[in-house]
């Protein structure tokens, strides 16, 4: 079974994306950073590797996908509503794209943003009660 999650996103500067996450209040492992990639502390075995766009092209054989299209949306869980509100609300201040106008379901709160490079957050809470 799979036991953790390591994210690889392209970005254009990693010292812009690093000031965003850091202001958003994300934590980065210098163990896995260097002056192209790091490694941003999502959760417990959550792991979202920031990589300037030529290190990222190194993995792949296809060209990086423009900030136009999507591919994914990636979609995290937090403790609460508010806390799903205060970094929606955060990113835009940071120059995030609102991804969508907040949605209350009642059980689940959910709202996203596009963060600098293009890339799709989606925050949510969700009722634990609620869920089978």
């Amino acid at each position: 079974m799979i036991n953790s999650i390591f994210v690889n996103l392209p970005v254009k500067s990693l010292k812009a994306s690093v000031d965003f996450f850091a202001a958003l209040g994300f934590k980065f492992n210098p163990q896995f950073t260097d002056e192209t990639s790091t490694c941003m502390l999502v959760g417990d075995n959550i792991y979202v590797m920031l990589l300037e766009h030529e290190k990222f092209q190194g993995f792949i054989s296809k060209p990086i996908a423009p900030s136009s299209s999507n591919e994914a949306i990636l979609a995290f869980g937090l403790d609460s509503a508010d806390e799903v509100r205060e970094m929606t609300s955060k990113a835009f201040e940071l120059g995030a794209r609102k991804l969508n106008e907040p949605q209350d379901l009642g059980f689940m709160f959910s709202w996203g943003f596009e963060d600098l490079d293009g890339h799709l957050w989606d925050l949510f809470w969700m009722n634990s009660e609620h869920v089978e």
